[in-house]
């Protein structure tokens, strides 16, 4: 069986009432707590406009609380503190067990997605900085995060389009999120990986740096080639909506999904369904919030892919929509035998490392040892994803 992680949450939980409010024929808990992204992020403000419209209709309470890393954001969802979080990438790396999630207290995780909004990602850099295509990155100053490998591995992913890994740039290390925009305007870095629609890059359009996106030809073969050895998840998506960017100034960026709505299998199937309907019922009032917002509705953030395989709630409002198709089903069918076989691979591990300690085959740090094993036994055992 897998350990949940040791760490202590902040958050303090908001007990569930058993007594649900009604409305419209949607079943609600009288509080809920999400995660998301940090204030400024695009993440933080459609929660927020979407838990406003919630709170609004169904007179449910709903808190949302943000952070800067992947552990914070998927941590209160994983101990019960936080029923939802509001994820990006990080869900991909929790469904793999990789990156921060491959320490022994963590391991895969049977996450589902309830809902995922369609998101063009790329780095953002200064506009002052020289950079258009990854094969500019060379020497540049690029801002990293500690514990959040959904920033981390993309913007690895970039480089290694143009060719490159960090040994080929300067890497510098941040503590959160939230405090990259900053570092660009002080010149600091020059450029972070971001969605176009966040706050914060409206703060650096209008500073006196500006604001530009690393483009990702379509055509360019190899390029796309590499960056799936990275990330296989990512597709060319062609952006006009978000700070610096217009119909008439459209560039190529990384289409991926995000926020993702995510939530872990056990929550219960009837509780998804409701809230999945609950937000389409008030996707007018909300759809505004950001210039990307539209891409909440259900045709669109309510079909894979995604991150990890879909909710059995949010699968069954989707069936009765008309909306689920036999190709989303048989994508859901195959990326949930792919979790499914993680988890095992993950037990097995587990079973077999643990034997070699009390045999004393492992020497020195513990956990550096199992991450050693870990990722030898992934290899071994697990075809990539995809």
């Amino acid at each position: 069986m897998r350990l949940l992680p040791k760490l202590l949450c902040s958050i303090a939980a908001i007990p569930l009432v058993a007594q649900p409010l009604m409305a419209d024929e949607v079943t609600l808990p009288q509080t809920m707590i999400w995660t998301s992204y940090d204030l400024g992020s695009s993440g933080y403000a459609e929660a927020s406009a979407i838990a406003n419209a919630v709170m609004k209709k169904y007179q449910t309470r709903v808190r949302i609380v943000p952070s800067g890393t992947s552990i914070g954001r998927l941590l209160p969802v994983t101990t019960d503190k936080a029923q939802y979080g509001f994820l990006a990438n990080e869900a991909y790396f929790a469904a793999e067990g990789t990156f921060d999630f491959a320490g022994s207290s963590w391991g895969p995780q049977d996450i589902r997605i309830a809902l995922g909004k369609p998101a063009a990602n790329t780095l953002a850099v200064a506009a002052d900085a020289g950079i258009r295509f990854p094969k500019d990155l060379k020497g540049k100053r690029i801002g990293y995060v500690k514990g959040n490998p959904s920033v981390n591995v993309k913007q690895d992913a970039y480089l290694a389009f143009g060719g490159y890994t960090r040994d080929d740039i300067e890497v510098v290390w941040f503590g959160s999120y939230s405090v990259l925009k900053d570092a660009v305007i002080n010149n600091q870095i020059d450029g972070f990986s971001s969605v176009t629609t966040s706050g914060n890059m409206r703060e650096i359009e209008a500073s006196p740096r500006g604001l530009s996106y690393l483009e990702f030809p379509p055509d360019d073969a190899e390029g796309w080639e590499n960056i799936k050895r990275v990330a296989d998840f990512f597709q060319p998506m062609r952006e006009t909506r978000g700070a610096a960017l217009s119909e008439d100034n459209p560039k190529d960026l990384i289409g991926i999904r995000y926020p993702m709505i995510t939530t872990y299998a056990r929550t219960s199937a009837d509780e998804v369904y409701n809230l999945v309907k609950a937000i389409d019922s008030v996707y007018d009032d909300f759809k505004d919030a950001t210039s990307t917002g539209v891409d909440w509705e259900l045709s669109k953030s309510g079909r894979p892919p995604a991150d990890a395989p879909w909710h059995d709630g949010a699968i069954r409002l989707m069936k009765e929509r008309g909306l689920w198709r036999s190709e989303d089903q048989a994508w859901h069918e195959q990326r949930l035998e792919r979790l499914n076989k993680v988890i095992a691979a993950w037990d097995q591990a587990q079973t077999e490392f643990n034997a070699r300690r009390e045999k004393g085959e492992v020497s020195g740090d513990a956990e550096a040892a199992w991450l050693e094993f870990w990722e030898q036994y992934r290899t071994d055992h697990l075809t990539p994803a995809g």
